[in-house]
């Protein structure tokens, strides 16, 4: 099953968020900032301990003053033209996400809308991406396509009625 809401993913009550995190894990803006915000000082002390994370790559974290009991951290592609990755980069990250779910026993995950922010990925392809690989998953999980603006929450909407990101 897949949901698409607008709102607030720090305030989502389900077994594990993602977050669209730089390569440090140690907070920045959009998502990533509020992610941090939200879970405490505690959250920063555990992603130090990590060592960073590349990108299309995940690591997964206590949520600690989140509602969400894990935090699954994913390092997306910054857009520059297609022609470098990104594509495959964009699908590694939730692939990666997936796989920590299962291997942390998580049921239900949300997920933002991974580098369409600062980083620039146009955001038709990126749902596109999104969709194609929340779909293969959704006989197993929860999914909840967590978007923070409105036309973003109906172009996921629009997709998934479609099933236009089939074809691509």
């Amino acid at each position: 099953m897949i949901r698409v809401v607008e709102g607030d993913i720090t305030r989502l009550a389900v077994d594990a968020i993602v977050n669209a995190a730089n390569s440090s894990l140690l907070g920045g803006g959009g998502v990533d900032g509020a992610i941090h915000r939200a879970a405490g000082i505690e959250l920063k002390a555990y992603c130090q301990s990590l060592g960073g994370c590349k990108a299309g790559d995940a690591r997964i974290t206590p949520g600690f003053g989140l509602k969400a009991r894990w935090v699954i951290h994913t390092v997306g592609p910054v857009w520059r033209g297609g022609d470098q990755g990104e594509p495959a980069l964009l699908e590694s990250c939730y692939r990666r996400c997936f796989q920590l779910a299962q291997e942390n026993r998580i049921r239900g995950i949300a997920f933002p809308a991974i580098s369409t922010g600062v980083y620039g990925y146009p955001k038709e392809a990126a749902a596109r991406i999104a969709l194609r690989v929340m779909t293969r998953h959704a006989d197993s999980f929860e999914i909840t396509a967590c978007c923070f603006a409105a036309e973003d929450a109906a172009l996921y909407r629009q997709m998934l009625r479609a099933g236009e990101f089939l074809q691509h």
